[in-house]
């Protein structure tokens, strides 16, 4: 075991040399399931639908295969040292109940779901589905107050409506949720934005609104660092949430998402920036838009469990911190 790593009484996964990895149940890093959300500090779950996607669906069984994949993940994060289960109690909250032909009904569940584990007190680490459930979650966490967002993406997803008029598609959930109250934007900041627009002012109203858009073209000429530099300067000290679109990779790196868009950050500069997030109050996050079907190998789920690693390791530290100061 590693020096780093002390028992103690929190639930800790299975040991990967008493049991092999491939073996056994599969539950996000292969934690203890719980029903009760009052047990766990960080409460991983999944939310396995994908009704508001626009283009090639398949996100639904994102949890299952991340949770599958995520057996490859240990106890310890090697760069930065955080061994995030000796920190905070963590466990695998099974899945969130969704009707994939009601998208309305669904929005309701997400949100009476993710409404008991904050009840509870629990943060949640949310492994989906697209990214349309966002929106619920922060109905659910935000509703006292506003969240400001890390979010890293290829596209902003603050379109008005699509298809007519309707207001509820994985390209709309944030504004939903700014005209809702919910999410801050001038606490708001996106790391990625690229790929071909409907219209010339298709990035018009985030702007507007305070959204610090960093696209692909600015986050090559600053690089990770200085870009992360400018996500701690805008989100500040308050409530902050980490929404993680594997579209935000380049393609190469995440084949299987449901709208890829070339010309991406690689997974290696990804966790940079995330790992770059340590300190910030950070209040939950979610990893969206795995969609296994188009990727036979499995390693566009191997990159969300780990994403979700390693924002797991960041909220782990924030709940200590929290603990800490009472």
């Amino acid at each position: 075991m590693n020096d780093t790593v002390r028992p103690n009484s929190n639930p800790q996964p299975v040991d990967g040399m008493v049991m092999p990895r491939f073996g056994d149940i599969a539950t996000f890093m292969r934690l203890p399931v719980f029903r009760d959300p009052g047990a766990v500090d960080v409460a991983l779950c999944g939310v396995p639908w994908d009704g508001g996607t626009t283009n090639r669906a398949g996100a639904r069984h994102g949890p299952r295969e991340i949770r599958n994949m995520s057996s490859l993940m240990r106890r310890v994060n090697h760069a930065t040292k955080v061994a995030p289960y000796e920190l905070a109690r963590c466990g695998d909250l099974g899945d969130c109940s969704v009707n994939p032909i009601d998208l309305m009904e669904t929005l309701k569940r997400v949100e009476a779901y993710f409404g008991k584990l904050h009840a509870a007190g629990a943060v949640p680490l949310a492994a989906g589905g697209d990214h349309l459930i966002t929106l619920p979650i922060f109905r659910a966490i935000a509703k006292h107050q506003p969240v400001g967002m890390v979010h890293f993406d290829a596209h902003t997803d603050t379109w008005d409506s699509y298809f007519g008029g309707f207001k509820y598609t994985h390209g709309t959930p944030f504004r939903r949720a700014i005209e809702e109250g919910l999410l801050d934007p001038k606490r708001t900041i996106q790391i990625g934005i690229r790929g071909s627009l409907y219209r010339l002012d298709d990035m018009d109203w985030g702007l507007e609104q305070g959204i610090r858009v960093v696209t692909i073209e600015e986050y090559f000429d600053l690089g990770p660092d200085k870009v992360i530099a400018e996500a701690r300067r805008v989100v500040g000290d308050g409530p902050t949430y980490v929404s993680f679109d594997v579209d935000g990779l380049d393609p190469v790196y995440a084949p299987g998402t449901g709208t890829p868009e070339i010309g991406g950050y690689s997974t290696a500069e990804a966790q940079k920036m995330l790992r770059g997030l340590r300190g910030l109050d950070l209040v939950g996050g979610d990893v969206v838009e795995v969609s296994p079907p188009f990727d036979q190998t499995g390693g566009t789920a191997i990159v969300g469990a780990t994403m979700m690693f390693e924002i797991l390791c960041l909220l782990a530290e924030a709940v200590a911190r929290r603990k800490a100061s009472k």
